[in-house]
């Protein structure tokens, strides 16, 4: 059986925050009738090593970085899935940016309305 929705987790710098959530809300349907742009915001802290070859937004190759990020999470439908992928990766700054893409059952369809 194919999901019917997905939920989506970023890992952005900070300052990507507006940028990231105005594209990504112009590139799906509403999933929440009578709102939009409805996401969850957390704070986290990334890190990683950029390795020879890379291009990195933040650091150098060879060196270990450790950068406040936020996490941003939000559910959209399984057709608009490649058009908000799109959506991230043509604001996000990150050469390999960190998207999670989880399957998830809709709350409604576990219950009779």
């Amino acid at each position: 059986m194919e999901p019917k929705a997905y939920k989506i987790s970023v890992a952005i710098p900070p300052e990507y925050k507006d940028r990231l959530m105005d594209a990504v809300n112009g590139s799906m349907q509403k999933i929440y009738p009578g709102y939009d742009r409805a996401f969850s915001i957390s704070k986290t802290t990334g890190t990683w090593r950029s390795l020879e070859g890379s291009d990195p937004f933040i650091g150098k190759a060879g060196e270990i970085s450790v950068e406040d990020e936020l996490r941003i999470e939000f559910d959209i439908m399984a057709e608009d899935l490649k058009d908000v992928v799109l959506a991230i990766r043509k604001v996000h700054p990150y050469e390999e940016p960190a998207i999670d893409i989880l399957p998830m059952v809709l709350w409604k369809d576990v219950i009779v309305l």
